[in-house]
């Protein structure tokens, strides 16, 4: 669609840390690029508040592929007000969501002018593996607690058999497949619950994992494409960065009843760009902070879903300017 040049600021981990053929960030940076549209980087440090406005320094970078590779060329970095001098600001940083996470996201949280996805107090709010419980019966059975003995319980319940994670990890770190019998199980919880000073989440094993954990992404609530993730034999965890191989999807009906269940809250709450996780017709977490699989879903179904979201992005940074 026809549009004015916009400046795009992203939050994010460091840019050259990323990875040409795997990172939806980048993937988003190139096709605002394409399109004219300045890119800034502004790593989450670099936020402050100066006489009650959001400021950051923001560095101008020019993305260029190479072969199955690319190049990041930094410019000379500026000190910039968000709601002054960008229109829009991609909150694209990693878990986990500790005080590192926090802090920027609140700052963020103080733009009034410049358009934040996702909403930054909706990301605060919503723990990613928490707000799936918001939905329990499309839902594996779930506990919450950081009391070993709790989760034991909760093990012997599912039948001697459960995977555990912690609520603010990503890309499958520190998830765990632990079955009644096994020598190090008391050991793993220890360690997990940080000898019960920080709560995990158990669920029920799901065995349609070795088929696959299916990644839907989601736009304002409806479906932009899936992808499966399937775990190497030697895996419980289908994660990219884990190892998980990348297979077709389709979006059937138990997907679409998942969807519609999400779809008011997620629109509600300003949670424009989110990945939902599906095993064997199951919810089992709501990614909400900076969720990936544009490129894999790309390559395997001939799109480029980076356009439509860019497209849309577009689109409220118009209707916001009318309104303002």
């Amino acid at each position: 669609m026809a549009q004015s040049s916009l400046r795009m600021a992203f939050v994010m981990d460091p840019v050259e840390s990323e990875s040409f053929t795997a990172s939806t960030t980048l993937v988003l940076m190139l096709e605002a690029q394409r399109r004219g549209h300045e890119v800034l980087y502004v790593a989450p440090s670099d936020l402050g508040v100066d006489s009650g406005r959001a400021v950051a320094w923001a560095t101008p970078i020019l993305l260029k592929r190479e072969g199955q590779g690319g190049r990041v060329e930094r410019l000379e970095s500026r000190r910039v007000l968000l709601d002054d001098e960008v229109d829009v600001v991609f909150q694209r940083q990693d878990p986990p969501v500790d005080a590192r996470y926090i802090v920027p996201t609140q700052i963020l949280g103080t733009c009034a002018r410049s358009l934040v996805l996702n909403r930054p107090t909706s990301v605060l709010a919503y723990n990613e593996k928490l707000l799936a419980l918001h939905f329990r019966d499309l839902m594996p059975e779930s506990t919450v607690s950081r009391k070993i003995s709790d989760l034991v319980a909760f093990m012997d319940a599912m039948g001697g058999e459960m995977i555990v994670k912690p609520l603010d990890g990503k890309g499958g770190e520190g998830i765990f497949h632990l079955v009644a019998g096994e020598r190090n199980i008391s050991s793993t919880l220890e360690q997990i619950t940080a000898f019960e000073g920080r709560w995990v989440m158990a669920q029920r094993y799901l065995p349609g994992i070795r088929q696959g954990d299916k990644r839907i992404l989601l736009m304002e609530g409806e479906p932009l494409g899936a992808v499966l993730r399937i775990p190497a034999d030697h895996e419980v965890r289908a994660n990219f960065h884990a190892g998980g191989r990348a297979a077709a999807a389709e979006i059937d009906a138990g997907d679409r009843v998942i969807v519609d269940r999400l779809a008011p809250l997620l629109r509600a709450e300003g949670l424009f760009f989110v990945g939902i996780d599906v095993i064997g017709g199951l919810l089992t977490e709501i990614n909400v902070t900076s969720p990936t699989g544009v490129q894999e879903i790309n390559a395997l179904n001939g799109v480029r879903l980076e356009e439509r979201l860019v497209d849309r992005v577009e689109a409220l940074r118009a209707e916001e300017v009318r309104r303002i």
